[in-house]
């Protein structure tokens, strides 16, 4: 079963390379670059640890940690920062962070320690993590999927991750621009061409007609909008 991380940080290089090494361990990384869209992410679930930087523009790491708590959310944290001080440390620890590690680092180390936290917390059962849409069905743990023809298709980690934004905000529309800072990060060489090609595989994976989709709508010089 595959176990998602989410990475908070906002040195998109860094992230990057984080998120790459995480994915060679099996894993599935998601990167993000500010605390807002940290807490956005985590509420639509299905993240099985965070590695999070403390220093990070609007709601600092600290914040996202403590909002985390607030709401009952026991995701396992593994704060990444620069800041060393034993004041530091003590807070995230007063925080319930489950780990702290500081920059620089040893890649090896930090792939060890996200091991161990999810070694500690077995994975939770797939209940909302299975999206059910014209008899299609889609477990985005398993990455298993299965058409309304009954045919079962196998998507890239990436087109799964696209039809998951999609499907946390039914009915919203969600820019090109927002998907793609989202999927490949905002200094991404990716264009919006690019997500219109993932689009398009998903709709030949799931629509009826393709022509005329019932779920994955394209808005005009905007972006797409799903409907279940």
């Amino acid at each position: 079963m595959t176990r998602w991380i989410l990475v908070v940080e906002d040195e998109t290089v860094l992230g990057e390379m984080v998120c790459d090494n995480l994915r060679q361990e099996g894993y599935e990384a998601e990167l993000v670059g500010d605390g807002k869209r940290a807490l956005e992410r985590l509420a639509r679930g299905g993240i099985d640890a965070v590695v999070l930087d403390i220093m990070l523009p609007g709601i600092g790491g600290f914040g996202v940690l403590e909002t985390m708590r607030k709401r009952g959310d026991r995701t396992p944290v593994l704060i990444l920062s620069a800041r060393a001080a034993d004041t530091d440390r003590i807070r995230g620890l007063e925080l319930e962070a489950d780990d702290y590690l500081t920059k620089p680092f040893h890649l090896r180390e930090l792939l060890l320690r996200v091991g161990i936290l999810l070694r500690r917390t077995p994975p939770q059962p797939a209940g909302s993590d299975v999206l059910e849409f014209g008899g299609n069905s889609v477990d985005f743990r398993t990455m298993a999927a299965r058409t309304w023809q009954g045919r079962e298709v196998e998507l890239s980690p990436t087109e799964l991750r696209l039809l998951r934004m999609l499907a946390a905000r039914p009915g919203e529309v969600i820019s090109r621009r927002e998907i793609v800072e989202t999927l490949f990060g905002p200094a991404t060489p990716s264009t919006h061409r690019t997500i219109d090609n993932l689009v398009l595989a998903l709709r030949k994976a799931f629509e009826r007609d393709t022509k005329t989709p019932q779920h994955l709508h394209t808005v005009r010089a905007v972006g797409f909008r799903f409907t279940p």
